[in-house]
């Protein structure tokens, strides 16, 4: 059985996992659909890799998808028989049964190339190394003279002056020659070994375990999980991942199958203790840390986005950005209110968020959060906006965790090792779930912001946003509410 071209998605998709690569060549009808965050983060790197093809000006878009790769090939020599070319965008290559499209290769006279792989992030991984060195190995092998190679990401101490982005100053390069060189061998054998396996007629055997979600969330990952135990393993928070290999070398899948010799830590022990009583655990400080708060109790909650790109005029790639609160109160006789906030237009959302939140939250009453991304929210707002940050400041210690307090003195078998609110509602609080909004997730929120502030949406769609937005909010808000009020009950219980 001859196997199939490897690519460099394919190449590192089986550097994470030899099944992953099986799957994606032979069976990717069994992949997931993308979730509109994962879509969002697709975008958001073809938008930044758009985008640094203008700090390399003049080159040769071969245009063609990966559908026409021949035709690509074909385009990509045509451009290459060109002198006066200063570069390619997306050119592709083949050499020793793998393709490659290489993001920016820029010409720098005497027959001599730059290797330019345009990533969305801040930083340099580990893991990039290979993008680079899967490409190095192609087009070296085809004969090309590569001065550097390396990586063109995004400078997160750039701040756009709010009239034309400096691409000099947005993009930084780093040159990953040297480290590539040295991964030469391992990236030819790694190759050979990619390429014995998709000749096979049968797949890989590989368990899934923390590998499905490092570095890349795996799009087989419900295909592969969906014969898992109900209370499977990993369920258990903050395993090691020796402990994990341990546990298979055993043959256990099931937490309750685990024997009491084998080494957890407490919140482990406590997960595993729950399963097996089919009861849920109910701390003995859990009551009073939730009754310690001052009334009336705010429930506060932010939506952000956090543009790659700056959008507003002193932000920086990736800045935090609230563009939306919500603010459920409740007083001591249990009366509840609601108060929220959410920006309509495209500006920078910042000032008013303040402005509006600091007006709702006055200067008395508990805070209570779920996590502490509002604190962070909150705190950035208030190095932003000098004459709000004595304010804003003050703030910060009327906050309580709830989420800390549920995790160090609660547990529910039915939690599956998450303490995520959008787990931890629908146990508790059967009646209200996430699963019947329009908008689900923050992730999905801030995509939808965005497209509720861009100058092409309809009105009417603008408006349908506007309400899905707001109720997605109050949700996280009004859920904070019913979690509490329903674990005082366990609690008195």
């Amino acid at each position: 059985m001859t196997g199939p071209l490897l690519s460099k998605s394919r190449f590192l998709a089986g550097l994470q996992c030899p099944l992953r690569l099986w799957y994606s060549c032979y069976e990717q009808e069994l992949a997931s659909e993308p979730t509109p965050a994962q879509q969002a983060l697709f975008d958001t790197g073809h938008q930044v890799g758009e985008l640094a093809r203008d700090r390399y000006p003049g080159g040769v878009l071969i245009e063609e998808d990966h559908l026409h790769q021949e035709d690509a090939l074909r385009s990509t020599r045509g451009a290459l028989k060109s002198s006066r070319v200063p570069g390619i965008y997306e050119g592709a290559f083949t050499f020793d049964g793998v393709l490659i499209r290489a993001d920016i290769l820029g010409s720098v006279g005497d027959g001599a190339w730059n290797l330019v792989e345009v990533k969305s992030g801040t930083g340099v991984k580990e893991y990039n190394l290979y993008d680079v060195a899967i490409q190095y190995h192609v087009l070296s092998g085809l004969g090309f003279e590569l001065k550097q190679a390396g990586i063109l990401n995004l400078n997160k101490e750039y701040v756009y002056d709010g009239r034309k982005l400096d691409l000099e100053a947005l993009f930084k390069f780093t040159d990953l020659k040297e480290e590539v060189l040295e991964l030469r061998e391992e990236v030819a054998a790694k190759i050979r070994n990619l390429k014995a396996m998709l000749g096979q007629t049968t797949p890989p055997a590989k368990d899934p375990s923390r590998h499905c979600r490092n570095p890349y969330d795996c799009d087989f990952y419900d295909h592969c999980t969906k014969n898992m135990p109900v209370h499977w393993v990993l369920e258990l928070s903050g395993i090691r991942e020796d402990r994990l290999g341990q546990l298979a070398a055993m043959g256990i899948a099931d937490i309750r199958d685990i024997p009491d010799s084998f080494p957890l830590s407490a919140l482990q022990i406590r997960i595993m203790e729950c399963v097996i009583n089919e009861t849920d655990y109910v701390g003995p400080e859990l009551k009073s840390s939730l009754t310690e708060y001052e009334y009336p109790i705010h429930f506060l909650d932010f939506e952000t986005i956090a543009p790659a790109i700056p959008r507003y005029a002193n932000t920086r790639p990736y800045q935090m950005l609230p563009f939306q609160w919500s603010d459920h109160v409740l007083s001591k006789d249990d009366t509840l209110t609601h108060n929220e906030y959410l920006c309509h237009e495209d500006r920078d959302p910042r000032e008013r968020v303040a402005q509006t939140l600091l007006e709702a939250l006055g200067d008395r009453g508990s805070i209570c959060t779920y996590g502490n991304y509002e604190k962070r929210v909150i705190s950035e707002l208030a190095d932003h906006l000098p004459h709000y940050r004595d304010r804003l400041q003050a703030l910060l210690s009327r906050c309580h965790d709830l989420l800390v307090k549920i995790r160090r003195d609660y547990y529910h078998p039915e939690f599956h090792g998450s303490f995520s609110i959008k787990n931890v509602l629908p146990v508790l609080v059967p009646s209200m779930s996430y699963e019947n909004l329009p908008i689900q997730e923050g992730g999905q929120a801030g995509v939808e912001y965005l497209r509720m502030i861009a100058p092409d949406t309809p009105s009417d769609e603008k408006e349908r946003i506007r309400r899905d937005l707001l109720d997605y909010c109050r949700q996280d808000t009004l859920a904070m509410v019913r979690i509490r009020e329903e674990i005082l009950k366990r609690c008195r219980g």
